[in-house]
């Protein structure tokens, strides 16, 4: 049975609880296994030494996760190569592919969570209510620690794209 939080995000104003742990940067990002648009594995060893820039969103079908999406993958253009940019929901791999197609999405990677939501309870943002994952974005260094984390207070507002993308400029 997974740890459940409360006081750590709203939806629409109203307090949900969150389930699995609370991470700390400094803390060892814990590991998890989603799937990618070919319902191919990926784990946290995929991105091994690797600065990673993990995005979550509830549905890659609403409006703020799409306009997250799209804006995460822009800046991605400014960023070397080297960092490694998902971003996670628990919609399948099927709408998360066409979504991509439909967006023009190349730079970020879409993965899902749906089979195990081990992303979800592992990082402490699966949203007991709602069975959805909490908008977070996390900042993984190349030795596997966090290096920056944000669980967005409310579920429908956007993340601090700066404070992020400032994390991972520190890195590279």
């Amino acid at each position: 049975m997974a740890e459940e939080r409360s006081g750590v995000i709203t939806f629409k104003g109203n307090p949900m609880l969150v389930c699995g742990p609370e991470l700390k940067v400094g803390d060892s990002a814990p590991d998890f296994q989603v799937v990618d648009n070919g319902l191919q594995p990926v784990t946290k060893q995929t991105a091994a030494g690797r600065v990673q820039l993990i995005t979550v969103v509830p549905s890659i079908d609403t409006p703020v996760c799409d306009t997250m999406s799209r804006r995460f993958n822009q800046e991605a253009a400014q960023l070397p190569d080297s960092v490694e940019i998902y971003t996670l929901s628990l919609d399948l791999p099927f709408a998360q592919k066409r979504w991509c197609g439909a967006a023009g999405i190349e730079r970020i990677k879409l993965l899902s969570d749906y089979q195990e939501r081990s992303f979800g309870l592992n990082y402490g943002v699966l949203i007991k209510e709602l069975k959805l994952l909490a908008r977070a974005v996390f900042v993984i260094d190349s030795a596997g620690k966090i290096a920056y984390q944000e669980i967005v207070k409310e579920v429908t507002d956007e993340p601090d794209y700066a404070a992020a993308l400032a994390a991972v400029r520190s890195l590279v």
